[in-house]
């Protein structure tokens, strides 16, 4: 992209699909680098400690960017994460189409929010961090529906926190979507793509 600057060079420290396919889309280069954070221990430590779910997003992304960024002044490492909540449960991503089923079972025909955090770090310091919260409400599908549903999705639901991919066939399954697309896909695009261009990686 010719308005992309050569310095700082974009990392993604997520191996996730979707924030990988929103910066393409977007024209960004980047090169990407999963962080190995031990996530399950990291949210129990913070639910221990009383940590909301926001926070615990945001010191999730900041984990993940801090992994990877080091103290090298030539990157500019982006760290994201997200967390479903509905009431007082945080939903982590289902380990098979049983555990699917469950949750989805649990949201339907109720409003959960996503926490959806995105932090930026350079040269060992975070520069930049930013909190999304789209709020999604399930419809009272039909127990017929949720089964086509899984059959049609299949093992594409383990990567998804909520067990649907907005992107393709889980849109059927709501009645109000608030919020930015890509924040509810994983990343908030748009808030990010002005900080890029306030630090002078973007024109």
């Amino acid at each position: 992209m010719m308005w992309q600057a050569a310095t700082p060079r974009l990392v993604l420290a997520s191996a996730s699909p979707s924030r990988r396919a929103l910066l393409e889309q977007a024209g960004l280069r980047f090169a990407v680098q999963p962080a190995a954070v031990d996530e399950t221990e990291a949210k129990r430590g913070a639910r221990a400690a009383g940590m909301s779910a926001q926070d615990t997003a945001l010191l999730l992304a900041d984990l993940k960017a801090e992994r990877v960024a080091g103290h090298d002044p030539d990157l500019l490492v982006i760290g994201s994460d997200q967390l479903l909540v509905c009431a007082d449960r945080w939903f982590d991503k289902p380990i098979d189409l049983a555990d699917a089923r469950e949750h989805l079972r649990a949201l339907r025909g109720r409003t959960h929010e996503l926490a959806t955090a995105v932090v930026c770090r350079r040269g060992g310091q975070m520069v930049w961090h930013h909190l999304a919260r789209p709020r999604l409400t399930m419809r009272a599908f039909s127990e017929e529906f949720l089964e086509d549903y899984l059959a049609g999705e299949g093992m594409a639901l383990t990567t998804t926190v909520g067990a649907y991919r907005l992107e393709g066939l889980g849109v059927h399954l709501f009645d109000r979507v608030e919020g930015e697309h890509a924040a509810i896909l994983g990343l908030p695009l748009l808030p990010l793509l002005g900080f890029l261009r306030q630090h002078g990686v973007l024109r």
